[in-house]
């Protein structure tokens, strides 16, 4: 793809700090912002936004936001309780009846008003991103905000395009397919790419009609309310958006369990999926849920060149912290050897340094709780699985001894029985191993509890597309080629049940009503 670029990993991985065409002129401006001197979060961070204001908790608990690059609190947010969150909901449901029935119009000129004013505070969301969750400032001003932007625009794409009446088929004048939205949703969203995960979310609900309550996480809340206060600058209206911040188990599963909240969409790790799911099901809520992922990167000895060292890049980016990265890495017996030596010396060349420097490097880990949990996967791989380690390991990396940084990490000689190659682990770390023929690569990748994104890297193109038909898994990127943007975004087995991106990620907010009966002479209304 032009200027170095690949949509990979909740968005993109920037070679070149190179932006997709899609841009306009945002990457100038984020660019801009990255060298300038940093920018102040402008909201009272302990506050919500409920029915169009920003209101004080009223059974909230204080809780720091800590910098992962230097381990000091960056903000201080509240945690709301159940009477927050049914405030919230109260204001999304008495604002349903009006939004639900906004025509497409309406829909349409706010979502461009959004983007307008999303652009225009671009680097306060960067810099919030680059405070709360580690991102390296022009890495948060490139790729975590421009994720934002593209999706914003793809949903404006995607409902000029949508019809939300339509016939059933050409010759059934009197039949009718009714397209209405579902009513209050809550949308439950990651500090992994925060950005991402709020524009996949949001503005598909409110292209449909949908009033919502957001809940971000915890660890990255900064960023959400930077988008909230640009959606009160942009005029969405009150009660349409609320958000609240808390934790899974407070206000996470008051929303899941709320009788007034028709939909759950959700992304996270399988664990706590699975104990909404469970929490919504007494109220048949539709749960969406985009969950972790264990992807296997199928390296073919007639490969690329390059196709060994953009699988470890494309590994590490976001510190490794992506459902989607391509942690397993099989290659083709005859290139194996060669292979673990480029990923060795691609691990061995990838900086580590503080969000707040400019530059290529990856920042630290989110939390203390992440960095030692991939310390204790890192450990298990050296002692327990016996897998060889080549690159990084355990520890900091010379002089971050404080942050919660780790050393990128490659193993070799794995098998699928390991627990680095079966967990997610959601750090720098690449476990590797080879295969003898196409079927065993095949039976390798579609042997983990996951299905997200799997990789295919080879010249033969046949083969490439028999690949992509048999691996079990929601998408499969080959040869470093770029989904387009509206293809959805989602998973199989444990990785998740939903779609987002696209008119999938509008049908997702939706429900189907069928007609009988419909007088075609009346004129069509302005949906």
């Amino acid at each position: 793809m032009a200027g170095g670029v690949a949509f990979f990993q909740y968005g993109f991985i920037f070679t070149n700090l190179g932006l997709p065409d899609v841009r306009d002129d945002l990457a100038g401006r984020l660019l801009n912002f990255s060298r300038q001197a940093r920018i102040q979060i402008p909201m009272n961070t302990r506050q919500f936004y409920i029915d169009g204001a920003w209101v004080n908790p009223l059974a909230g608990t204080e809780l720091d936001v800590i910098n992962p690059s230097n381990e000091t609190v960056c903000a201080t947010i509240s945690l709301g309780g159940e009477a927050d969150t049914q405030a919230a909901v109260e204001a999304a449901r008495r604002a349903f009846d009006s939004w639900s029935e906004s025509s497409k119009s309406q829909r349409l000129e706010l979502m461009n008003r959004i983007l307008e004013v999303y652009v225009s505070r671009s680097g306060e969301i960067a810099e919030a991103i680059s405070q709360e969750m580690g991102a390296p400032v022009d890495m948060a001003a490139s790729s975590q905000v421009g994720t934002g932007s593209y999706h914003i625009k793809a949903f404006i794409r995607a409902l000029e395009a949508f019809e939300f009446e339509r016939e059933l088929r050409p010759n059934t004048p009197n039949d009718r397919i009714l397209y209405q939205p579902i009513g209050v949703c809550g949308l439950i969203t990651p500090w992994n790419w925060p950005m991402n995960q709020i524009a996949l979310k949001v503005m598909p609900a409110l292209a449909s009609g949908c009033t919502m309550v957001l809940k971000p996480s915890e660890l990255s809340p900064l960023s959400a309310m930077v988008f909230a206060d640009i959606l009160h600058e942009a005029g969405v209206p009150a009660g349409v958006f609320n958000l609240l911040n808390g934790d899974g188990a407070g206000v996470g599963t008051a929303l899941s369990g709320h009788r007034d909240v028709a939909m759950i969409s959700f992304t996270g790790s399988s664990r706590a999926g699975i104990a909404i799911s469970k929490n919504a099901a007494d109220g048949l809520k539709r749960v969406s849920l985009e969950l972790g992922g264990k992807g296997a990167n199928i390296v073919f000895a007639d490969a690329a060149a390059e196709a060994v060292r953009d699988g470890v890049a494309r590994c590490f980016n976001n510190t490794g912290q992506s459902c989607n990265a391509p942690t397993r890495m099989l290659v083709e017996r005859s290139r194996y050897d060669e292979a673990v030596a480029q990923a060795k010396e691609q691990a061995d060349n990838t900086a580590v340094d503080l969000a707040e420097k400019h530059g290529s490097h990856i920042g630290p880990l989110v939390s203390q709780m992440q960095y030692d949990k991939v310390q204790a996967l890192i450990e298990r791989g050296i002692s327990d699985d016996g897998a060889r380690l080549v690159a990084g390991g355990l520890g900091k990396p010379e002089g971050l001894e404080t942050g919660y940084f780790v050393r990128p990490t490659v193993f070799a000689d794995c098998n699928n029985d390991m627990a680095i190659m079966r967990e997610e682990i959601f750090g720098p770390v690449l476990s590797m191993m080879p295969f003898d023929t196409e079927e065993e690569a095949i039976a390798i990748a579609n042997d983990t509890d996951y299905g997200l994104t799997n990789y295919v890297q080879t010249g033969d193109a046949a083969r490439a597309n028999r690949l992509a038909r048999r691996l079990r898994s929601g998408m499969v990127d080959m040869n470093g080629q770029a989904r387009s943007s509206g293809a959805p975004f989602g998973g199989f087995k444990h990785s998740g049940n939903g779609r987002e991106g696209g008119v999938w990620g509008l049908e997702e907010f939706l429900e189907v009503k069928a007609v009988g009966g419909w007088s075609s002479e009346i004129p069509e209304d302005s949906h």
